[in-house]
């Protein structure tokens, strides 16, 4: 295969850190390793410098609300425009400059829907029913515009098709460094951090703590455990921690529960695999990249049930109701050694691996190529994509 120019649109990267971010990193990291280019196109984030990746950091403004992420000032320069597939990660301000950058230089688009863009509608200051509909059109319309739109499973396949969207769909896993993950270890010391002593069970749960991400329903099936010893470590931040704090407190659990906060990506390894059952209650991802991260760490997963969560998990987790009931008896059954194997658990996460799923993305890339004309800028310079 020739060498291909790959420009990563997103709206978000580093320093935050969530799934799309580590989806896009491992994508990156395949597609160099087989030799290809790869530039990173993100909004540039006050104070933060990049450490020798390529990425292309965009003018950007801060947002009216208290947040990491920024508004990209849309405007890309000429010469950046040696690109042979231009790949989106977002349909907002940084997804729709993708669009136009791939228009002009008449280069296939590539769209990878991360986020299901209604069920986060309690953001925006609007009537929630009137602000779903504009998420749903928005994500439609960006789709239809797309050459290939890839999604990480056939639940969400099935659901751009209800919302209108006509364009080839494929269906890729986010991938993840299973190895990497495999290779935690159980962490007395990062157990005491959390607050967690040798001879105690240890509940955990991984993400972004938005409201659409369920962790109250986490929160209430930790307060039903019959052992008193338990401890719940919650890793990661977001504009709802307070919130949940305060929810810990009247639930009486709050001496048990330890907020993280967020933790370096080399520290989840350890984190997963100090864990003696891993939590889920959102309801609202196209995947859930931490499923994959607890499985390759050995975790036993109690999930609520979705559709893309019983693809994701198979046999190798314990999907239940979306109840504090329910969720609570899976945890008890996990905290208790009833579940899967290790062999069941590494086996369903190697499907996961960021080399199966970038060599996926390599050949749809590979597929849209000669249908479209080589960028201007890459023929002037005698180069091919």
């Amino acid at each position: 295969m020739s060498v291909i120019h790959i420009a990563l649109f997103s709206e978000c990267y580093r320093p935050i850190q969530n799934g799309i971010v580590a989806s896009i990193d491992a994508l990156a990291h395949v597609a160099r390793g087989a030799g290809h280019d790869v530039t990173i196109v993100t909004p540039e984030m006050p104070g933060y410098r990049d450490a020798g990746e390529r990425v292309l950091r965009l003018r950007s403004l801060p947002l009216p609300t208290r947040t990491g992420y920024r508004l990209t000032v849309p405007y890309l320069s000429h010469r950046a425009r040696a690109f042979s597939i231009v790949h989106a990660h977002s349909p907002f301000v940084t997804g729709w400059l993708a669009l136009r950058e791939a228009r002009r230089a008449r280069v296939p688009l590539v769209f990878t829907y991360h986020t299901q863009l209604e069920e986060y509608a309690h953001y925006v200051p609007f009537e929630a029913r009137a602000t779903r509909a504009l998420a749903a059109r928005l994500t439609r319309g960006y789709a239809n515009a797309a050459d290939v739109v890839i999604v990480p499973t056939h639940a969400m396949e099935r659901r751009l098709r209800e919302l209108g969207v006509r364009a080839r769909v494929a269906v890729v896993p986010s991938g993840i460094d299973v190895a990497l993950f495999a290779a935690g270890r159980r962490s007395d010391a990062l157990r005491a951090r959390f607050g967690v002593a040798p001879n105690q069970k240890m509940v955990l749960t991984v993400g972004r703590l938005g409201r659409e991400k369920n962790v109250e329903r986490a929160l209430e099936a930790f307060a039903r455990l019959a052992d008193p010893e338990a401890r719940f470590a919650i890793v990661g931040d977001g504009p709802h921690r307070l919130a949940l704090e305060a929810f810990a407190r009247r639930l009486g659990v709050e001496r048990r529960t330890f907020f993280a906060r967020e933790l370096p990506r080399a520290a989840l390894p350890d984190a997963y695999a100090s864990a003696d059952a891993f939590v889920f209650a959102s309801r609202s991802e196209t995947q859930g990249l931490v499923l994959a991260e607890a499985l390759a760490a050995g975790t036993p997963v109690v999930a609520v049930d979705t559709p893309q969560t019983r693809e994701v998990l198979g046999a190798a987790g314990r999907i239940v109701a979306d109840d504090a009931a329910a969720l609570a008896a899976g945890l008890r059954a996990a905290l208790a050694g009833f579940g899967p194997s290790s062999e069941t658990l590494a086996s369903a996460a190697r499907r996961f691996d960021r080399a199966l799923a970038g060599e996926a993305v390599l050949d749809i890339y590979a597929a849209l190529l000669p249908r479209a004309a080589p960028p201007r800028e890459a023929v002037r310079a005698g180069t091919r994509p």
